[in-house]
């Protein structure tokens, strides 16, 4: 046995690309509809019932539009049978906040 370690950073490697989002932020969403994505864990409804109230109390002219998924995850809105529904939603909406409810 020796008594020598091996020392190994905890940092990986960095991407030089440095992270965008994939849309621009909105800078006013006064007017806007905002899209409130419901997955299918019990407490998302009540989280976004919440969050709608505090959006209509800041932004009296918003409309909003839920989305109830039958699935837990995104992923299958895009590849299921509800891609259809999903894909008219997302483009009926300006923006879109989500609740997962654990």
């Amino acid at each position: 046995m020796t008594n020598q370690y091996d020392v190994l950073s905890p940092w990986a490697e960095v991407d030089a690309i440095p992270l965008k989002g994939i849309s621009p932020r909105l800078p006013d969403l006064a007017g806007k509809k905002i899209g409130l994505f419901c997955n299918s864990k019990r407490a998302s409804k009540p989280i976004l019932t919440v969050v709608e109230g505090k959006l209509r109390e800041r932004f009296p002219t918003i409309e909003t539009s839920y989305y109830v998924a039958h699935e837990a995850f995104t992923t299958p809105q895009m590849e299921g049978r509800d891609r259809d529904r999903f894909v008219k939603w997302i483009k009926g909406v300006d923006a879109v906040i989500g609740a997962i409810g654990d």
